[in-house]
């Protein structure tokens, strides 16, 4: 399963077609994205365009162009590995699919992709569960009998270690598009993890938290198209973020980290100040002075705010009632079992009742 080593979030860089078949672009583009703080970059790989797309498709002649062809494919992932970073693929054909089923143990190929367009391919998905690591599967536009068949055909097969991708280009997408509350359904009906590819609109000043905001409710896998020159029309520029909006990306999941916490009943130092009986929440005092040996009663009680802290809580008032002082106390000054002679009692709450 993808997991960002001692990182809270598993950031992917996607190169998508941005590089246009320019392998050299795509190193470029690779030793620039490599500086951010991401943990993978996501490559498409189409060898068998005719198998992707029918011959006669108007896309087919462009498809053709900016494929990288699979002799290249080496010295990108070696570049990749050299800088310490997890490859993903996106395998649009059976044969770049089956390439990187034949070279899995050469580069640290953290996962595979089957897009949304081939979500119910069976050709794709045989071929995805001889993978060893995660294969993620794209759920964009798809219905739940399509997404359920293909992980049932995946887990019938023996493949697990699955994950669901959220999110969809639309060039770019739209806020009513998003739908994060679908995120939270996915969640219910397949009970796997699932990240979030957002293609919010690049020039968007609020990008980087739309980007992010699935964090909220417990997304740890986000992917952000990334380019190295933002001025520049190329294919996929209508979602590719700049390198330091990435970097604004990561901080802001980072912010969104931090103040989500945890479930752990301990509460921070800055918690347990806030909560300190006395000189925050009102502790118990005196209402006046009381001479020793006196009988606490309600009328003898108050909460206010002190400068000390009290080792009583509010709710110990009425363990104090009925018990003696064991020293005068003075006015306002704190009540503790330090000046008052504890005894066991059982605690009578009747006083707090309106009788019949």
């Amino acid at each position: 399963m993808l997991i960002a080593t001692n990182k809270e979030h598993y950031f992917i860089a996607e190169t998508a077609f941005h590089h246009e078949g320019d392998e050299v672009f795509l190193k470029k583009l690779i030793e620039d994205i490599a500086v951010l703080d991401i943990q993978a970059i996501k490559f498409h790989l189409l060898f068998d365009v005719e198998d992707y797309m029918v011959a006669s498709h108007v896309a087919v002649p462009k498809l053709k162009e900016i494929s990288i062809p699979k002799e290249k494919w080496t010295s990108i992932f070696q570049l990749v590995a050299s800088k310490e970073k997890e490859i993903i693929t996106l395998t649009n054909d059976l044969q770049s699919l089956q390439y990187i089923n034949s070279v899995q143990d050469n580069f640290p190929i953290a996962a595979i992709e089957l897009h949304a367009t081939g979500l119910n391919d069976i050709f794709l998905l045989e071929e995805a569960t001889k993978f060893k690591n995660t294969v993620i599967l794209g759920t964009g536009g798809s219905t739940f009998d399509e997404i359920q068949f293909a992980i049932d055909f995946l887990k019938q097969k023996g493949k697990e270690d699955v994950l669901l991708m959220h999110g969809f280009q639309n060039y770019p997408t739209r806020y009513e598009d998003i739908n994060f509350k679908r995120i939270q359904l996915l969640q219910a009906a397949f009970q796997l993890p699932i990240g979030y590819a957002d293609h919010t609109d690049p020039i968007d000043d609020k990008n980087a938290w739309i980007s992010v905001l699935p964090a909220m409710i417990g997304v740890k896998v986000f992917e952000k198209h990334v380019t190295n020159i933002p001025e520049e029309k190329r294919i996929d520029a209508q979602a590719a973020i700049s390198l330091q909006c990435m970097a604004d990306v990561i901080n802001t999941a980072t912010i969104l980290s931090k103040s989500l916490g945890s479930q752990a009943i301990e509460f921070s130092a800055a918690e347990l100040k806030y909560g300190d009986t006395g000189p925050m929440k009102k502790a118990i005092v005196a209402k006046h002075d009381l001479e020793a040996g006196h009988i606490i009663g309600l009328e003898d009680i108050a909460f206010k705010r002190t400068e000390a802290s009290s080792p009583l809580k509010q709710k110990d008032m009425l363990a104090l009632i009925g018990l003696k002082c064991s020293k005068s106390i003075k006015k306002d000054e704190i009540l503790s079992f330090e000046n008052i002679k504890y005894s066991f009692q059982v605690e009578d709450f009747g006083q707090f009742f309106i009788q019949k």
